[in-house]
């Protein structure tokens, strides 16, 4: 049976691109569309949708306004964002996965774009891998996705008592992942004993309004990460979108962030696996390794390779609190999971493995 998914858009070309991109795709339907916020409010009410594709700017009841009322009322919807690449738009965005919006596509600047292969990629590759996880986790019948052995380390671990390097946290996420990283990142103590760095799969100028907004609701420091800053414990270091980063050692023995500009690997510019491997090469004594929601498998190469070099421990968010299990599910099954958690559980993890100041 074909997935149901609502459109909602005060342009009738968008909604008619967005339902035909859709309708393209045999996995999926869009019959229902809606001009506003006001409208979809109306249909969510009495029709249950697999999924909905929602507008940010529209006249009367816009995109936030929408998720703030169907928030207040209880009614559960799997959405969506399409925003555009403006400042203020990547701020709504941001503020819209705080009330349930699950992840965004960036808006079409024109009909052409709408009509071409790269934003009809992004919408159908988002569209069904939220579905497909969500079809997964309803299936599961028990609270462990992971095969037991799967979980358990094949490969030599090394694990050295902590000298003057320390630890540092390196975080990977993608689809999904603004949303996750909320129910993370203001939940870690502002005295964490150790640095972060963090890739999430974003455009520029999202990643900067998502640190700034993560930084607000935070105890611990949240900022992007600009190029040849040191690294400081207790804060966040977020990669910017378009931007590789690397964690390079200091001549006073210190470490800081190098932007990389290589080309996007795998269409990925920031790429989680770039930050993982250049860590081989630091001087901390413990990489600890977290990898969250998102689709494909970048970070599992990087974490793998950083392993032949540096004790890591790796914690992965469980199937069923995932918005794509994708990313979780590859790391997993390349036997270098310490720990697999609940969304929820994931800030306390860290701590306990990295302690505070």
């Amino acid at each position: 049976m074909k997935k149901n998914i609502l459109v909602v858009d005060d342009s009738a070309l968008m909604r008619r691109a967005i339902c035909d991109i859709i309708n393209s795709d045999s996995n999926f339907q869009a019959i229902d569309v809606c001009r506003d916020g006001l409208e979809a409010y109306e249909k969510l009410k009495t029709t249950s949708y697999d999924g909905v594709v929602l507008d940010v700017n529209m006249p009367r009841m816009d995109g936030l306004e929408l998720l703030e009322r169907l928030q207040k009322e209880h009614i559960k919807a799997n959405i969506i964002m399409v925003s555009t690449l403006t400042t203020k738009d990547a701020e709504v965005t941001i503020l819209a996965m705080e009330r349930g919006a699950i992840d965004f596509v960036t808006k079409p600047t024109n009909i052409i774009e709408a009509k071409g292969e790269d934003f009809k990629n992004r919408l159908l590759s988002i569209l069904s891998a939220v579905l497909r996880t969500r079809s997964y986790t309803r299936r599961m019948q028990t609270s462990d996705p992971i095969p037991k052995k799967s979980i358990s380390p094949t490969v030599t671990r090394m694990k050295a008592p902590l000298g003057k390097g320390g630890k540092i946290v390196a975080l990977a996420c993608s689809t999904g992942g603004p949303k996750a990283l909320q129910s993370v990142i203001p939940y870690l103590p502002k005295n964490l004993d150790a640095p972060m760095v963090l890739v999430q799969h974003m455009p520029a100028g999202f990643t900067k309004s998502m640190a700034d907004r993560l930084n607000e609701i935070s105890e611990i420091k949240v900022k992007e990460a600009e190029d040849g800053e040191k690294l400081e414990k207790g804060t966040v270091y977020i990669a910017p979108g378009g931007k590789h980063i690397e964690v390079k050692k200091t001549p006073d023995g210190g470490h800081k962030v190098v932007y990389n500009d290589m080309p996007a690997i795998g269409g990925l510019k920031p790429c989680a696996n770039i930050m993982f491997d250049s860590l081989s090469q630091s001087g901390y004594d413990e990489i600890v390794c977290v990898v969250l929601t998102g689709m494909g498998a970048d970070g599992t190469n990087g974490i793998l390779s950083l392993n032949q070099h540096k004790p890591i421990h790796v914690i992965a968010q469980n199937a069923e609190t995932c918005v794509v299990y994708g990313m979780p599910k590859m790391i997993a099954e390349a036997g270098v999971v310490d720990e697999v958690v609940p969304l929820t559980e994931v800030a306390k993890t860290i701590t306990k493995n990295v302690g505070v100041r």
